[in-house]
């Protein structure tokens, strides 16, 4: 359990896509000790999402979920969720836009356009299947850290919005 450094703008290892998380590492001691790096590293920097490959752990890991948070003020409460090997499509064709953040493209707040609600399947940390729809926020966060599994950052998806 520690606190890791957060890869900024330019460093190419947010770029590279990410890899399976094979089923052999669910409900491992070594996935448990990655959620658990994620997990002390978004909270020490108010994030309300988190992606392995933001930590230089190029694994298709993702963490999000906020109680309070002094980055998103406004935000509703959301559950801690872990997303092992996530993908999600949208649901209807409803989009919205809205200034996001990001960790690792410190201090800018840039509009984004995202499906307003969308379908999440996904494992849990000991394999669980996830299937469910969210939406509003919740629905952006998964976008956005499902982007950096796919080495898209925030900039890209202003420029193409």
């Amino acid at each position: 359990m520690a606190v890791r450094p957060v890869l900024q703008l330019g460093d190419p290892r947010l770029r590279q896509p990410s890899a399976a998380v094979a089923s052999e590492v669910l409900g491992t001691a070594q996935l448990a000790a990655l959620i658990d790096d994620l997990r002390d590293t978004m909270a020490a920097r108010a994030g309300a999402g988190l992606a392995a490959p933001q930590i230089a752990v190029p694994l298709r890991v993702v963490i999000f979920g906020i109680t309070r948070n002094p980055r998103y003020p406004d935000a509703p409460p959301i559950p801690e969720t872990i997303l092992i090997n996530p993908r999600w499509s949208p649901v209807g064709s409803e989009q919205t836009e809205a200034l996001e953040g990001c960790l690792s493209v410190a201090g800018m707040r840039l509009p984004v356009l995202r499906a307003s609600r969308v379908h999440l399947i996904a494992l849990s940390a000991c394999g669980q299947r996830i299937d469910r729809e969210v939406e509003g926020f919740e629905a952006r966060i998964v976008q956005h850290e499902c982007d950096h599994l796919n080495g898209v950052l925030l900039p890209d998806r202003v420029a193409s919005a």
